[in-house]
């Protein structure tokens, strides 16, 4: 059985026992949370599809970890204008792993 769940403004497909990175999420390592924003839940041929969520779905996943992302690095130039601009970002992440699909 699998899902299709919408966290941080950003689409997942998870299933029981996975692990996924997405947006940070505000809980503490080792916290128990519920996703109820499933958009579509799926097992075999069968294919429950929400308008736009699904009624009654939801997933239980746990936190594992929390951290940062590799670093993205921004250069800007413009050629014979004396202009560089340098700068870098790294993401936060939240590491979950699935526990239960239910739906």
């Amino acid at each position: 059985m699998y899902a299709v769940i919408k966290t941080g403004g950003k689409q997942y497909k998870v299933a029981a026992g996975e692990k996924i990175k997405v947006e940070q999420i505000a809980a503490d390592v080792g916290q128990e949370i519920v996703i109820d924003q499933v958009l579509a839940v799926g097992n075999g041929a069968d294919l429950k599809i929400g308008t736009p969520l699904v009624a009654g779905a939801s997933v239980k996943a746990t936190v594992v970890a929390h951290g940062k992302h590799d670093k993205v690095r921004i250069f800007k130039m413009r050629r014979r204008k004396h202009y560089k601009k340098s700068q870098g970002h790294r993401q936060t992440f939240t590491e979950l792993e699935i526990s239960a699909v239910n739906g």
